[in-house]
């Protein structure tokens, strides 16, 4: 989605950017996924990606395994999914 390379060890894996930014990950066995927007099981994070085109933008994610949570409302210049493992992002028109 971010059009970067995954590095690392399975423990810690960095996602880096083209233009190098980089986002880190660690492993978090016993892993509940959250709910969407219910605050009883906590997003842990969450990220906002602008894009230039949300439905360009929505088949490729739903291709990668999103899921939509919340996306109806076409008029709104965002769209809420799910990562595979059940994170919370969101799509949003720059």
């Amino acid at each position: 989605m971010l059009g970067g390379t995954v590095e690392g060890d399975g423990e810690w894996v960095d996602v880096r950017t083209p233009d190098g930014r980089s986002l880190a990950f660690q492993a978090a066995p016993g892993f509940v996924p959250p709910q969407w927007p219910a605050s009883q099981r906590s997003q842990q994070f969450h990220l906002d990606l602008t894009v230039t085109d949300l439905d360009t933008a929505e088949r490729g994610v739903l291709a990668l395994g999103a899921k939509p949570l919340d996306t109806a409302d076409r008029s709104r210049d965002w769209r809420v999914y799910a990562d595979p493992a059940g994170h919370p992002f969101c799509l949003c028109r720059c």
